[in-house]
């Protein structure tokens, strides 16, 4: 994989090297505690550091080559060095070039949306594994380079270039033909150019909803960023080498028709955009006769004319659409009818941190799930408000440094389905945790204070509060933190996990798995 500095830039950037152009390279970084020898190092402005102040660290650690923007005074003999306008844009063509434009040798679907995305991803890959298809996969929360999935130790949903294009090398040097990749806004931003340089086959967009707009700045900008995720279909990139023949692979775009933007998404490609809908019937797959139950939903699934009996075990009814996305993937990507997938579909499995049920043989629900915008709740609660018998005691927070505007709509909307709303820390950040949860407090209506209302910032202790105030036939919601890992503070990163801290809640209140028949994942 080593290659020369030249061949990893364009010709007039190679003209433009400041000493050996020919310099071999032999690995990429843009983070100077992981440079090694001989490594390329890509110097620029993040959100809470400034890589040309750590130049000379990555120099010492073996950096062979530096990628930068604003003048270096100090230039070490023998590292090679380019000013470049841009060095995070330069980053992504450098480094598809250095691992070889992996995209290019596999069947890429890229997902993107609001909500949904880790979990489409997940169903995408799981079902082309179940029907004998080799694939891999990289999403917010676990990710499958190799022989087996892994867990996603970061919070990351689309990480930068030089690991996105790392994954897909592994990939297609593991025999995979099939790449599925969860495409953030952020990552298909042309500020960031994380995906810029994907050779994407198949762009999937779930929905569009009010969400990071301290990043994009307007809505629009950002249902504009997503979009390009399916602008990038038009390129001719679709010869590869898939199951060990160069075959022209089907390129398309797939949108939920329920979504207002699934117009805007068909517009912006070429390529034919087929729908999927939990009701429309002028959708191109869609779902009728649906019956919701605690561990997941009985329907059928309708293609024109045709109909065919279907289940999953995945419980909250969205996922009903979101088990239809993957099935209109697989079936036109790999060429297999419908009727053949939908026998798969009661063996997909949930995705680790979504609607996650915790069973310890207590007499109320408890589910873990990732749900952290206005618009997740509003997927997720209305559907268990009608169906749990009891109350929804509901825990909650909203992450620090970002969108501050969602804060209130999700107190709204949780105060309009829950009994109870517990606030906790989720991941505050350099926020004061108390006046972040005030701002969540603000929009929750109808609740008493240390009635109905609690603000707990420490977590654990808001878990707790939630299992002693279950009674029998009531629903604990955790959301919010799902498979992560930490909760982040200005002091740093603390270990989490959600799921465990559930468990450990109900064994102090008494309940134990001897009694039940395990939790589901």
């Amino acid at each position: 994989m080593p290659k020369t500095f030249r061949e990893l830039v364009s010709q007039e950037d190679a003209a433009a090297v400041s000493g050996d152009a020919g310099t071999i390279i032999e690995g990429l970084a843009y983070d100077s505690r992981e440079v090694g020898a001989g490594f390329l190092f890509f110097a620029f402005p993040g959100l809470h550091a400034d890589g040309h102040e750590y130049i000379d660290k990555a120099v010492a650690a073996g950096a062979a080559a530096v990628v930068h923007e604003r003048p270096v005074a100090n230039r070490a003999p023998g590292v090679a060095y380019l000013r470049v306008p841009d060095a995070r844009a330069a980053m992504s063509p450098i480094s598809a070039a250095f691992y070889g434009h992996p995209s290019r040798r596999l069947a890429v679907v890229g997902v993107t949306g609001t909500e949904g995305k880790s979990t489409v991803v997940w169903l995408v890959y799981r079902l082309l594994d179940l029907a004998g298809k080799r694939a891999g996969f990289f999403s917010t929360v676990e990710y499958r380079v190799g022989e087996r999935v892994e867990a996603n130790p970061k919070h990351q949903t689309t990480p930068e270039a030089t690991t996105v294009h790392d994954h897909l090398a592994r990939m297609a040097a593991s025999g995979f033909e099939y790449a599925v990749v969860e495409s953030s806004s952020h990552g298909l931003s042309p500020r960031t150019g994380r995906l810029a340089d994907i050779a994407f086959d198949v762009g999937v967009m779930t929905n569009v909803r009010h969400e990071h707009l301290e990043f994009h700045g307007t809505w629009e900008r950002y249902r504009d960023d997503k979009a390009n995720l399916f602008r990038a279909l038009d390129a001719d990139c679709h010869l590869k080498p898939v199951g060990g023949r160069s075959i022209e692979v089907p390129s398309f775009g797939v949108a939920c028709a329920d979504d207002p933007s699934a117009p805007y998404f068909a517009a912006a490609t070429k390529r034919p955009v087929y729908t999927y809908s939990a009701g429309r019937r002028d959708a191109d797959l869609f779902a009728t006769d649906a019956r919701i139950d605690e561990r997941g939903a009985s329907f059928t699934v309708r293609e024109g004319a045709a109909a065919y009996p279907a289940r999953i075990e995945l419980p909250g009814a969205f996922n009903i659409e979101n088990a239809l996305a993957a099935l209109l993937v697989v079936s036109r990507l790999a060429a297999i009818p419908i009727p053949d997938l939908v026998p798969l579909l009661p063996r997909l499995e949930p995705v680790l941190g979504r609607m996650t049920r915790i069973d310890m043989g207590q007499p109320f629900e408890t589910i873990v799930d990732y749900a952290h915008t206005p618009s997740s709740f509003e997927a997720i609660l209305p559907s268990l408000a009608e169906r749990v018998g009891g109350r929804l005691i509901c825990v909650f927070g909203s992450g620090g440094e970002r969108d501050v505007q969602k804060r209130p709509a999700q107190g709204r909307i949780a105060s309009r389905y829950c009994g109870v709303v517990i606030l906790a820390d989720e991941d505050p950040r350099g926020e004061d945790p108390m006046a972040l949860l005030e701002d969540i407090a603000a929009g929750c209506e109808g609740l008493a204070r240390d009635e109905s209302l609690f603000l707990i910032p420490d977590r654990r202790a808001a878990i707790e509060k939630a299992i002693r105030l279950a009674r029998p036939g009531d629903a604990v919601l955790l959301l919010g933190k799902g498979h992560e890992s930490t909760i982040d503070y200005a002091s740093g990163a603390v270990p989490w996990n959600e799921s465990a801290e559930a468990e450990s809640a109900l064994r102090a209140a008494g309940y134990s798995r001897s009694n039940n028949d395990g939790a589901a994942r």
